[in-house]
C-alpha cells in the first residue's frame, strides 16, 4: 500500500509539473540555467549514468547523495520564503484596485465640467460672429458685382472698339484689343442666359470672322495666285494681320501659311516640270540650289512680315521636298530604264547632303503639324565596335584595324532624313544588283590574287595572319550597309543583307576552305627498317611549314569572319527598322566559318597524326619477345618525338593570336594518338619480361613529351591547360597500367586477374583477352582465365574506356615481380 501511494504521488507530481512549450520557453528566457535537473526533458536514468558512468565511480555515491539532499533543502527553503512572501499580496491588491476606482470618478467628474464650459463657449462665441459672416458675405457679393460691371464695361467698350478698328483695317490695335475682348468674354460663359451678354458674344464672334475673312482678302490681293508679281518689299499691314491671326481661328493662319508658300514656289514647278532637261536626275543640285536662292530671297524681304514662332522659312524648305519628292517620283517612274547606279547613288548623296543642310538649319518643328509626318525617334546608344557611322565620312578609307575601336555614342537623326529621298527607295533594286555585281567581281579579283601570290611564306609577318582580302571584304560591306541605311532602312536592307550572306559563303568556301591543303600520304614506300632510323623519321610528314602556315592563317582568317559576322549581324540589326529585326540572322555564315576552323584543326591534327602513324606501325611490328635487355627510348618514340617537335612549334607561333585554338588542337591531337598508341600496343604480342619493361619506358618518355606538348620547343614556358592535362595523364596511365599488368606473372591465375581488375578495372572480356594474347598465352590456358575473370568481376563493366580513377593511384601489388620495382626506380633515376 506504502508503494501504491508512494506510485500515485509520482504520477500526480509529473501531471502538475507538466508545462506547456511556451510556457517552459519563458520560464527558460527569465531564469536561464545550465542544470540538467531544469530541462524540460530531464531523463533521471541518464543523469545518474552521467554521475555513475563506470562501477568504480559508485565509491563516492554517498557524496553525490548528500549534495542533492542540500539542494533540495535549498529548493525547499526558496519555495518556502516564496510562499511566504505572498500572504499579503492579494489584501494588497484589492486595495491598489479601490484606489484606482475612486481616482477614475474624480477624473470622470473633471472631464465633464470641463465638455460643459466648452459648449457653452462654443455658443457665445457664434452670437459674436453671427453678424459678422452676414457682413463677409454682402462684401463678397459686392465685390464680384462691382467685378463683373466692370468687365461688362471694358467688354461692351472694346467690342465697339474692335469694330470700328476692323473697318479701318488697324490691324496693329486689333491684336491687342482682340485678346483682351476675348480673355473679358471668358468671364461671362456663367451668363451667356443674360440676353445682353449673348448679344455681345455674338457680336465679338461676328468680328473675329470679318477679320479672318477680311485678312485672307488683303493677302489674297498682295500675293495673287497667278497673274501679277508680287510686291517689292514686306506690308506693315500685313505683318499686323499676321498678329491678329495668331489670335483668331488656327484655319486662318494656316491658310494664309498655305497660299503664301503655294505662291513662293509656283515659279518651281514651271521651272521643273517633267517634260523640262533639269527635272532629271543628272541636274539634281540645280532643284536645292534654287531653293536655296528662294530661301535667301525670302529672308530680305519677307522675313520680318511673319511672326518667327510660325518658322515660315522651314515651312517653305518643307513644303519644297514634298514636291521634290513627289516630282522626281514621278520623273523615275517615267525614265526608270534611264536609271544607272552611278546616276542613282549621285542623286542620293546630293539629297541626302541637302537633308543634312536642312538639319544643321532647321530644327524640325513643323514636321508635326504636317498630316501622316513623325519626326524620327533617336536611337538607342550604342556600344558596338564594328565601324562606327559618323555623317560625310569617307567609308571606303576606313581601316579594318577600325573595328576595335570603341564607338563614340551616335548622334540623334536626322529629323529631315528621307523627306525626300524617300522617293528613291523604289529602285534601290539597282543599286543592290550593281552590289551583288561588284561583290561577285571582288571574290573573284581574291581568287585570282591568291592564286598569284600564292600562301603565306613560313618566317615572313604573312604567316599565320590574316587574310587581307577578308578585312577588304568587310570594309566594303560596311560601305554598303551606310549607303543602303542612308537610302532607306526597309526592304532594300533585307535584300542587302542577302546579298552579304552569299558573299560571305562564298568568301569561306572558295577563298578560305577551297586553299586548304589536301591531304596525300607521302609515306607508303618507307620500309620497317627506315622508320627505326631517327634522320629518316621526318619523312613521314605530309604538309610543308609553308602549308601548315596556310592552314593557320586560314583558321585565323575564319575566327575573325565569325566575330566580324556576329558584329555585322548585329550592326544590321540596329540599322534595319524595327519591325524587320528578327528578318537579319547570320546563323548560317557564322557556322560555316566556324566549320571551316574545325576543318582546319582537324588537318593539322590528321597531319601530326599521320606522321607518327609509321613509326606506330614499326613499334607493333617489332619483335619484343626477344628484347634482352633494357636500354634508351627505342627509334620509334624518337621519330614519334621529332615529328612533334617539328610540327607543333610551327603551329603554336602561327597560331599566337588564337591560343584558344591551338589549345583545341591539342586536345584534338591527344585524344586521337592516345587511343592509337593503345591499339598498337594490343597488337605487339607477344611481349617478354624486358620487351614489356622497355615498352613501359617508352610509354613514359611519350606521356611526358604529351604533357609538354603545348609549350614544346617554346622559350616561354607555359603550364598546359588542367583540361589537357587530365586527358594526357588518363590516357598515358592506362597505358602504362596495361603493360604493368602484362608484366605482372599469370601464376597463380587468381592473382593474377585480382591484380587486372584492380590495376584496369576493365569489365570487357575483349581488352582482357588481348591482354593475354600480350602474355602469349596459349588458348587453352585463356579458356580457364577468361572464365575466371567473369567470375571475379565485382559489377557489371563499367564503360568502354575503362579508364577508371583508381587506376591513377592503386600502388602495386605485393605479388608484383622485383623486376617492375627495379623498373620504376630505373625510370625515377632517369627523371
Amino acid at each position: 500500500m506504502m508503494e501504491e501511494e508512494e506510485f500515485e504521488f509520482a504520477e500526480d507530481l509529473e501531471a502538475i509539473l507538466h508545462l506547456t512549450p511556451e510556457v517552459q520557453l519563458a520560464i527558460e528566457q527569465v531564469f536561464p540555467s545550465q542544470d540538467p535537473l531544469d530541462r524540460a526533458d530531464f531523463n533521471a536514468v541518464e543523469y545518474i549514468n552521467t554521475l555513475f558512468p563506470t562501477e568504480q565511480s559508485l565509491a563516492n555515491i554517498d557524496d553525490v547523495v548528500n549534495k542533492i539532499r542540500l539542494k533540495i533543502r535549498r529548493l525547499d527553503d526558496n519555495i518556502r520564503t516564496v510562499v511566504r512572501g505572498q500572504t499579503n499580496v492579494g489584501q494588497d491588491g484589492r486595495q491598489a484596485l479601490e484606489e484606482a476606482q475612486i481616482a477614475i470618478q474624480q477624473l470622470f467628474g473633471k472631464i465633464k465640467d470641463i465638455k460643459d464650459k466648452a459648449e457653452k463657449s462654443e455658443q457665445m462665441v457664434k452670437e459674436i460672429t453671427r453678424d459678422i459672416k452676414q457682413l463677409d458675405h454682402a462684401k463678397r457679393h459686392l465685390t464680384t458685382s462691382i467685378t463683373t460691371l466692370n468687365h461688362l464695361h471694358m467688354l461692351a467698350g472694346g467690342v465697339d472698339s474692335l469694330e470700328a478698328m476692323t473697318r479701318k483695317r488697324q490691324y496693329g490695335e486689333v491684336a491687342n484689343l482682340l485678346q483682351g475682348v476675348v480673355n473679358v468674354l471668358e468671364h461671362f460663359h456663367k451668363y451667356m442666359g443674360i440676353p445682353q451678354i449673348r448679344q455681345l458674344s455674338e457680336r465679338v464672334k461676328a468680328a473675329q470672322s470679318e477679320l479672318g475673312t477680311q485678312i485672307l482678302a488683303d493677302f489674297e490681293e498682295a500675293f495673287p495666285s497667278q497673274g501679277s508679281k508680287r510686291p517689292g518689299g514686306p506690308s506693315n499691314v500685313l505683318r499686323d494681320a499676321c498678329l491678329v491671326a495668331n489670335v483668331l481661328d488656327p484655319r486662318i493662319k494656316q491658310e494664309i501659311i498655305k497660299k503664301f508658300i503655294r505662291q513662293h514656289l509656283s515659279e518651281y514647278l514651271v521651272l521643273f516640270q517633267e517634260n523640262q532637261d533639269v527635272a532629271w536626275l543628272d541636274k539634281i543640285d540645280r532643284r536645292y540650289a534654287w531653293i536655296k536662292r528662294q530661301l535667301l530671297d525670302y529672308e530680305e524681304k519677307y522675313g520680318r512680315m511673319f511672326p518667327e514662332e510660325w518658322c515660315m522659312t522651314e515651312r517653305i524648305a518643307v513644303e519644297f521636298c514634298h514636291i521634290t519628292r513627289v516630282e522626281l517620283a514621278k520623273v523615275m517612274r517615267t525614265r526608270a530604264k534611264e536609271i544607272e547606279v552611278k546616276l542613282l547613288l549621285f542623286a542620293i548623296q546630293r539629297t541626302t547632303n541637302f537633308e543634312g543642310l536642312l538639319a544643321k538649319r532647321f530644327s524640325g518643328c513643323t514636321l508635326t503639324d504636317a498630316p501622316g509626318q513623325k519626326r524620327p525617334e533617336s536611337p538607342l546608344d550604342t556600344t558596338n565596335p564594328f565601324l562606327e557611322d559618323e555623317p560625310g565620312e569617307d567609308v571606303g578609307t576606313e581601316k579594318d584595324e577600325d573595328l576595335a575601336k570603341p564607338r563614340k555614342p551616335k548622334a540623334p537623326d536626322n529629323p529631315f532624313h528621307g523627306l525626300v529621298s524617300k522617293c528613291f527607295e523604289p529602285h534601290l533594286y539597282v543599286y543592290i544588283e550593281s552590289q551583288d555585281k561588284n561583290l561577285g567581281e571582288l571574290i573573284d579579283r581574291f581568287v585570282a590574287d591568291f592564286r598569284a601570290q600564292g600562301p603565306p611564306k613560313a618566317g615572313t609577318d604573312e604567316g599565320g595572319a590574316v587574310l587581307p582580302s577578308c578585312a577588304d571584304l568587310f570594309v566594303y560591306y560596311k560601305k554598303c550597309m551606310v549607303q543602303c541605311s542612308q537610302l532607306s532602312t526597309g526592304e532594300p536592307m533585307i535584300a542587302l543583307t542577302t546579298i552579304f550572306q552569299k558573299f560571305l559563303r562564298e568568301y569561306a568556301w572558295k577563298i578560305l576552305s577551297g586553299n586548304l591543303p589536301k591531304s596525300n600520304s607521302n609515306s607508303g614506300g618507307l620500309t620497317i627498317s627506315s622508320l627505326l632510323k631517327e634522320k629518316e623519321g621526318s619523312e613521314a610528314a605530309k604538309f610543308t611549314v609553308d602549308e601548315l602556315c596556310l592552314i593557320c592563317s586560314i583558321l585565323s582568317t575564319a575566327e575573325y569572319c565569325l566575330a566580324t559576322t556576329q558584329q555585322l549581324e548585329e550592326k544590321l540589326k540596329e540599322k534595319v527598322d524595327k519591325v524587320l529585326v528578327e528578318r537579319i540572322n547570320l546563323t548560317g555564315e557564322m557556322d560555316t566559318f566556324s566549320t571551316v576552323i574545325s576543318n582546319s584543326i582537324q588537318l593539322l591534327v590528321q597531319d601530326l597524326d599521320a606522321a607518327c602513324d609509321p613509326a606506330l606501325t614499326a613499334m607493333s611490328k617489332m619483335p619484343w619477345q626477344s628484347v634482352e635487355h633494357v636500354g634508351d627510348q627505342s627509334p620509334y618514340v624518337t621519330s614519334i618525338i621529332m615529328h612533334i617537335k617539328q610540327n607543333v612549334p610551327v603551329i603554336r607561333d602561327n597560331l599566337a593570336s588564337t591560343r584558344k585554338y591551338f589549345t583545341q588542337f591539342c586536345i584534338k591531337f591527344t585524344n586521337s594518338f592516345i587511343p592509337k598508341f593503345i591499339n598498337h600496343l594490343f597488337r605487339c604480342k607477344p611481349i617478354s619480361m624486358v620487351g614489356a619493361e622497355q615498352l613501359l619506358l617508352d610509354t613514359h618518355s611519350l606521356k611526358t613529351v604529351l604533357l609538354d606538348l603545348p609549350s614544346i620547343g617554346s622559350q616561354v614556358l607555359r603550364k598546359a591547360p588542367a583540361s589537357y592535362t587530365k586527358i594526357v595523364v588518363k590516357g598515358m596511365t592506362r597505358a602504362e597500367m596495361i603493360l604493368k599488368v602484362v608484366m605482372a606473372p599469370h601464376e597463380p591465375p587468381v592473382v593474377f586477374v585480382d591484380n587486372y581488375i584492380k590495376l584496369l578495372a576493365d569489365g570487357n572480356p575483349e581488352t582482357f583477352q588481348k591482354i593475354l594474347d600480350m602474355k602469349g598465352l596459349k588458348r587453352s590456358e585463356q579458356s580457364s582465365m577468361l572464365e575466371l575473370f567473369r567470375q571475379r568481376l565485382p559489377t557489371p563493366p563499367s564503360g568502354a574506356d575503362g579508364g577508371p580513377s583508381l587506376s591513377f593511384s592503386t600502388p602495386t601489388p605485393e605479388q608484383e615481380s622485383s623486376r617492375i620495382r627495379k623498373l620504376e626506380k630505373l625510370i625515377k633515376k632517369r627523371l
